[in-house]
């Protein structure tokens, strides 16, 4: 295994270098991004060995003394790092450990000769009151776990794609988790189990009232075994009710909300293709690495085998910048409706076998609903491809692996 590039992000922070933006890296803990800016670091130095780099991580113990300053005072301590007549590149690792950091980096921001990259763990924190505080002067990178791809990159484990795709299925993308599996998978679990436990005591319990461990793990586990399906707060407090576990529906909802605002849950809308308008109700939520899935409920692949491939595809077009809706037309459901940059729909079903007959023709029946013209894809665990009436049917690791749609 060999430290990868991840050469999408890093292409795209060298679109933005010395714009006049704040670079704001978001994600999951541990899903890379302190090491997507050290790789960038290193390119503006092979650009410029005399580059004025000051860089700064909340969670290192050389900075931890920083964490009890105030933001005025951690301006001071940058300010008198900067090199006069350059261009001086700013880089600060989990910013939101900093108290009032909206008001450092507006600060910096407006500093002359401060190109402004920083990362964060909670999306409340930098896309709600950065965006407020920072109108217009703030770029948001999202970045997530190892794409399959990029799995293959790190493992080497290309001779056998489907049974790596197994593997990635099982382990997921964390670059940790994936760095145990030569030690045993068990290893790279209770890394999982570590993590998420990390993840509940800095992103969530620190910023939100938990009062009862025990229920809010439920609805974690409810979420994670409902992938793919729709579900309401509402309807998971009914069901967790029955069982015993009593809770009501508004903190359920507030329960989902941490699980989305630390980048747990991908939150989906759905849409109506035929009314053209946005829906309210019975989203759904993906998980942001099926790793997480194995290691807290235990669960097999074969348990639930489609929607987790939906969860692989889900990710798969975040990377690709994709708007994505979840679609409704008539009492049927499309899995993906979504959009590119350039303004052009698909429409998206995935199943990880149709070789029976009623399946496919339960996997066809939606795209029959739709009366436009857009592309339309089937894509699928099988090694048959082909057309159904004008619907495309597609290997999921061959589509996935296509660099033509990266």
């Amino acid at each position: 295994m060999s430290k990868i590039l991840r050469k999408k992000l890093l292409d795209k922070l060298l679109v933005l270098k010395d714009k006049n933006f704040i670079k704001v890296v978001t994600g999951v803990r541990r899903s890379g991004k302190s090491t997507l800016l050290i790789q960038f670091q290193e390119l503006l130095k092979e650009k410029n060995p005399n580059a004025s780099i000051i860089s700064i991580n909340m969670d290192l113990p050389e900075f931890r003394f920083l964490a009890e300053e105030n933001w005025k005072e951690i301006y001071d301590y940058i300010e008198a790092l900067l090199q006069e007549s350059v261009m001086n590149y700013v880089f600060i690792d989990e910013v939101q450990n900093i108290p009032e950091f909206e008001k450092l980096l507006e600060g910096l921001y407006v500093t002359q000769n401060i190109d402004l990259y920083v990362t964060g763990s909670n999306a409340y924190l930098l896309s709600s009151e950065l965006a407020t505080i920072l109108t217009g002067r703030a770029y948001e990178i999202n970045i997530l776990p190892f794409s399959f791809a990029e799995y293959l990159e790190f493992t080497g484990e290309t001779a056998i794609p489907d049974r790596a795709f197994a593997n990635y299925m099982r382990i997921g993308g964390f670059p940790e988790a994936v760095g145990f599996i030569e030690s045993g998978e068990s290893y790279a679990y209770e890394y999982l189990k570590s993590l998420f436990q990390n993840i509940y005591e800095n992103d969530i319990q620190k910023r939100h009232t938990i009062y009862y461990e025990t229920s809010y793990n439920e609805v974690v586990n409810f979420l994670i075994d409902s992938i793919g399906s729709r579900v309401s707060a509402r309807n998971i407090a009914k069901v967790l009710t029955a069982n015993g576990k009593k809770i009501d529906n508004k903190t359920v909802s507030r329960y989902i909300d941490t699980l989305v605002e630390s980048y747990l849950f991908y939150k989906i809308n759905r849409y109506d293709i035929k009314g053209k308008q946005h829906l309210a109700t019975q989203e759904k939520y993906y998980l942001v690495d099926l790793g997480l899935r194995y290691a807290l409920l235990g669960k097999e692949l074969t348990a639930d085998a489609g929607h987790l491939l939906e969860n692989v595809i889900f990710l798969e077009l975040l990377r690709r910048n994709y708007q994505i809706w979840i679609g409704k037309t008539d009492n049927l459901e499309v899995d993906f409706v979504i959009r590119n940059k350039d303004g052009y729909t698909q429409y998206i079903q995935v199943a990880y076998t149709v070789k029976d007959p009623k399946t496919l023709e339960r996997e066809l029946a939606p795209f029959n609903k739709i009366r436009d013209f857009n592309e339309r894809l089937l894509i699928t665990m099988d090694y048959e491809t082909g057309n159904h009436n004008g619907v495309k049917q597609l290997n999921a690791i061959d589509w996935i692996l296509d660099n033509k749609n990266n």
